[in-house]
């Protein structure tokens, strides 16, 4: 049996990244309806936001779904009630110390997964008591770790070390990427970017279109000094890079970066002057479609590289 299967009681180990701005609950009830464990993203939510997504999300699905909390949110403590005061039995936190509130969710019956950028991190989260982790390479979007390691370098580096469930993400949008992850040791896969273009996604459709068309290298990784994430470059990005060529400080940076610069972008569409997070493998995506046309293109390229695989030799 699939631990993450198992853990989450799902039919595939694929979870949907909780990403800000694009994870509500159409999304994450569509992917839980195919099969896999969508997560309701409250990291642009206000707390009676977030709970009305949450009963919506219980009204379009059965299956089990989770939310993920990041844990520099200044309202975190009041979002953490309104998950346990609904009942939700699954929580992915992020960007904060594991420590701070694991015990207290799973003393709730809550199963809690961790994610973390690098082995350090990973340690720290089992030592914490998290159920999984989400190992995430630096090829993700969004928010980021400092180290810039690979998926395919820190997932065996994670596994090595660990005897929790490790989920993979970072760089993954096709089955015959699930497939090698797992090949490393990863018992499931999380998937972000790929989810972003997807017709439940409420990200503005214009931001979706703009992954589409995106190429290799039209992403970069920047802003280590605030909280590394990666960008598709626009103008916004480009204003950033110049900052550096004049030699910036970090108040120019923050200066720049203003107030919901992200919420501009991916939710309003702005795609100038908005920050757009998508991961490099937004290379690979070249349509639009159902939550549930993409889990199930994901197992059957997965099963078909599977098969292929049986039939190398050396």
């Amino acid at each position: 049996m699939n631990k993450i299967k198992e853990l989450f009681n799902i039919q595939y180990p694929i979870i949907q990244g909780g990403m800000i701005w694009a994870s509500g609950w159409k999304l994450a009830s569509a992917v839980s309806n195919a099969g896999g464990l969508g997560l309701i993203g409250s990291g642009s939510m206000y707390p009676d936001v977030l709970r009305e997504h949450i009963q919506k999300c219980k009204k379009a699905t059965d299956k089990p779904f989770g939310i993920n909390v990041p844990m520099l949110y200044p309202n975190l403590e009041e979002l953490i009630q309104i998950v346990i005061e609904e009942n939700v039995k699954i929580v992915f936190t992020s960007a904060g110390n594991p420590k701070t509130y694991t015990q207290y969710l799973k003393e709730n019956g809550i199963t809690v997964v961790h994610v973390v950028s690098s082995l350090k991190f990973a340690i720290k989260a089992q030592d914490a008591g998290v159920d999984a982790v989400v190992v995430e390479g630096f090829e993700a979007g969004g928010h980021n770790g400092r180290d810039e390691t690979t998926t395919l370098t820190l997932i065996p580096i994670v596994k090595e070390k660990i005897d929790i469930p490790l989920i993979a993400a970072g760089g993954i949008a096709t089955g015959a990427a699930m497939y090698a992850v797992m090949a490393l040791g990863a018992d499931g896969v999380q998937v972000g970017s790929r989810f972003v273009a997807s017709n439940e996604a409420s990200s503005h459709i214009d931001f979706k279109q703009m992954i589409v068309n995106a190429k290799e290298g039209d992403t970069q990784l920047t802003l280590k000094e605030l909280a590394p994430v990666r960008l598709l470059k626009n103008k916004f990005y480009e204003d950033v890079t110049a900052l550096y060529a004049k030699g910036t400080s970090i108040d120019e940076l923050k200066t720049l970066l203003g107030r919901a610069r992200a919420k501009r972008g991916m939710f309003e569409g702005d795609l100038e002057e908005g920050e757009l997070e998508i991961g490099q493998v937004s290379g690979l995506i070249h349509d639009i479609k159902s939550a549930k046309d993409i889990v199930e293109d994901m197992i059957k390229e997965f099963r078909i590289t599977k098969n292929n695989m049986e039939y190398i030799s050396l």
